[in-house]
């Protein structure tokens, strides 16, 4: 199998900074709130590439933040991979996280890294309109999320107020319109006879089912849905350049303070932005790469206008999760 240089590049770079001959041990500790199904092939290849054990714990991204919260200094974690900026945020506001080089940092887009580089994208994933080609025309579709307040979309929309994604969308409305117009706008699609969903996917699955006709998922799900059936019966958009319905939220990786395993950290999360991962993500999970040399592939649609798309929301500042969660709670979402 064909050796990936940066890594190793990376390794030698850091241990021969820190003026010793070799690693003090040759292993990584991981939490990661991405899944196990999904990510432990790209860790198994990181072994591989470079030798390094990576000891994973995998849980909830918002759980594991939590926990690195509370231990602090002792955590045994070295790296944290969360599957939303939110909770990088929590950590990064913190102050658990330590800055990442420039030589990382700068190989993402931009927008795609933290300032003063706490932490760094590894994948994007954009909040689409879903719709049915059966019973709508994209004459017919909003330009602006705030018009699914409108009793003709929010009688036949579909969302899923218990998901984490959905809520970090709430969260970057709050940030876009204010607390004022974002609680207005939840009063009004919920009034208005949204239907809830507990996922992504049974939006999805509620519009192929003539359940309803709108919903407003993460991209990647209806991808997955045509890859085994080119025909299912749904189809999505992005709402209008801006809008914060368009929200690029990301998975990304920060490198802990109270790690001392800083050449295997920064070599794992180089190797997360080299193009075989990149390219996996982009492939197998049909999510966007976040660098400036990968590929996404022709079935991810508009990659080259994410950024005219998406909102003009800094995603460092995504961390005040719980003022959405009591808010979702005040209108009677949760």
């Amino acid at each position: 199998m064909k050796k990936l240089p940066l890594p190793l590049l990376a390794l030698i770079l850091l241990v021969s900074a820190t003026g010793c001959s070799e690693p003090e041990s040759s292993s990584v500790t991981l939490y990661s709130g991405r899944s196990q199904s999904l990510v432990q092939p790209l860790l198994d290849r990181f072994t591989e590439e470079t030798g390094i054990q990576v000891n994973v714990r995998y849980g909830d991204t918002a759980q594991l933040a939590v926990a690195l919260i509370e231990e602090g200094d002792e955590s045994p974690a070295d790296v944290y991979w969360a599957q939303d900026a939110g909770a990088l945020g929590a950590v990064q506001k913190a102050g658990l996280f330590t800055p990442l080089p420039e030589a990382v940092t700068s190989r993402v887009l931009p927008g795609f890294a933290a300032g003063g580089g706490a932490w760094v994208a590894t994948s994007g994933r954009a909040r689409v309109l879903a719709w049915s080609p059966e019973r709508l025309s994209p004459e017919d579709l909003p330009e602006r999320i705030e018009e699914l307040a409108r009793p003709e979309f929010a009688s036949r929309l579909g969302w899923a107020p218990t998901n984490g994604s959905f809520q970090a969308a709430v969260t970057a409305m709050r940030m876009a319109l204010g607390d004022a117009s974002t609680r207005d706008w939840l009063l009004a699609v919920k009034e208005g006879g949204a239907t809830s969903y507990p996922n992504n996917r049974s939006i999805l699955e509620g519009i192929a089912n003539a359940e309803i006709d709108l919903g407003i998922p993460n991209h990647y799900y209806l991808y997955r849905y045509k890859a085994d059936n080119p025909d299912y019966p749904v189809e999505q958009s992005f709402f209008a350049p801006g809008n914060s319905g368009n929200l690029i939220n990301v998975a990304g990786i920060g490198h802990l303070a109270s790690s001392n395993k800083t050449a295997e950290s920064q070599a794992l999360i180089a190797f997360l932005l080299e193009n075989t991962a990149q390219n996996y993500f982009a492939t197998e999970t049909f999510e966007y790469p976040v660098t400036r040399e990968a590929t996404p592939g022709t079935q991810l649609a508009d990659f080259d206008k994410l950024s005219e798309l998406k909102p003009d929301v800094a995603l460092e500042g995504m961390d005040d999760l719980e003022a959405t969660l009591v808010m979702l709670r005040e209108v009677g979402l949760l």
